[in-house]
């Protein structure tokens, strides 16, 4: 037994109050068919609460129709209020707590022209690199009413969740989407008072998650991802990461979840390694786009290690109170409680509960000491087929069956 780790004891999340420190980080789970909150969808995260994790994240929740990244995504709103609620019910039953990551999709969407703005938004205009495949050569550089538009569906959004029986959401300030465009001086070139140094670069960012601790911080945790570093020249390094981390906290987030990497520019940054090229779908079309980039990357050739951020995060948690959730890496034991013993407040897992969502359980029991998760990324090149994501190795749970993807989940 493993009891007296630190990491299966409880935690203090903003209003939130966890069973342990583990937490299943947001995986674009894939399995929203035409937007259905569907019953495979459910039954991944019930299977995680049953597994021992103390919250389990729903991945990729949009803010509105327009700022889908793909038609086959979540959306929070009232229309899917009730297949949410149904599975934050069987999240519940098992003694967990259910998480919503929010996000806007701002430049990087591949929906079909007739869902969205043939010029989606973004931090800066001009060209579109992301919408080459999809006929949106052209982005539009957000103006002022743009930016109260979005911030309030994000605080729309979180009520949504709220309603949804959500214990808490995740504003995703990373990867490379919407508030991420403000962020990184990767995309953000703007000479305004949203563009420059990292202050101003944080503004927007800032204002909106104000705005949604505003609406329901005394209620629901309200936590945040980010990238620490980009992983590319002319990105954040972990110097304007530490600052992001120092805004964060003094903005009133109640916690930070550590992160790496753009989606396409840099995913070796944020897996720790680069994505299978045996694996590459021609139908999968962002995968594709990931692929046609990856070469560019820094390190195209980066070989998996386990606590692959660790480095990193130190100095983050060196420069900062608020509660920090560690990601990236953690495979065992003993890798789990060196991150607790530096400082760390809980633990992120995604691949590792993607192989076996019943990990923490079995850490905990002692009847398993690492992760069988390989980091072979093969999960990620699924997301997009009709099942959506799974381990294609023998992991605890063996994958999923995609006619569950296509049934509502307060269906029965």
């Amino acid at each position: 037994m493993n009891t007296n780790s630190l990491s299966f004891t409880p935690i203090k999340i903003g209003p939130l109050t966890l069973k342990n420190r583990f937490i299943k980080a947001a995986t674009n789970e894939g399995m929203c068919k035409n937007g259905i909150i569907s019953k495979g969808l459910s039954k991944f995260h019930e299977e995680v609460a049953k597994g021992g994790a103390a919250m389990t994240t729903v991945a990729y929740c949009a803010t509105s129709k327009d700022g889908q990244t793909f038609i086959d995504q979540a959306h929070l709103s009232k229309n899917t209020t009730k297949d949410f609620k149904s599975l934050t019910d069987a999240v519940h039953k098992h003694g967990a707590a259910a998480q919503a990551q929010i996000t806007h999709a701002g430049a990087f969407t591949f929906l079909p022209k007739q869902f969205s703005s043939l010029k989606p938004i973004s931090a800066n205009g001009g060209f579109n690199k992301f919408g080459v495949m999809t006929g949106r050569y052209l982005k539009q550089k957000m103006t002022r009413d743009d930016m109260d538009k979005i911030s309030n569906e994000f605080v729309q959004a979180a009520i949504h969740a709220k309603e949804s029986g959500f214990d808490a959401i995740e504003i995703h300030m990373g990867h490379g989407y919407l508030l991420a465009q403000f962020i990184t001086p990767f995309y953000n070139t703007r000479k305004d008072i949203y563009g420059g140094n990292i202050d101003n670069r944080m503004r927007y960012p800032k204002e909106v998650l104000s705005k949604v601790l505003d609406a329901v911080g005394n209620d629901i945790a309200v936590t945040v991802k980010f990238s620490q570093t980009d992983g590319k020249i002319g990105g954040n390094t972990i110097e304007e990461g530490i600052e992001i981390a120092k805004i964060l906290e003094n903005s009133g987030a109640h916690m930070a979840q550590l992160s790496n990497g753009l989606n396409v520019e840099s995913i070796d940054t944020m897996f720790g390694n680069p994505l299978p090229k045996s694996s590459v779908k021609p139908k999968n079309l962002i995968i594709r786009v990931g692929m046609l980039m990856q070469p560019k990357s820094n390190e195209p050739d980066k070989e998996f290690k386990q606590l692959y951020s660790l480095e990193t995060a130190k100095k983050i948690r060196n420069a900062v109170d608020m509660p920090l959730c560690y990601l990236g890496g953690a495979q065992n034991i003993s890798n789990i409680n060196t991150v607790m013993s530096e400082g760390f407040d809980a633990i992120g897992l995604g691949r590792a509960l993607i192989y076996d969502p019943y990990l923490v359980n079995s850490l905990q029991n002692g009847s398993v000491r690492n992760s069988g998760c390989t980091a072979c990324n093969q999960c990620v090149t699924l997301m997009y087929t009709p099942g959506g994501t799974a381990c294609v190795e023998d992991g605890g749970y063996g994958g999923h069956k995609p006619e569950l993807n296509t049934i509502p989940a307060s269906q029965y």
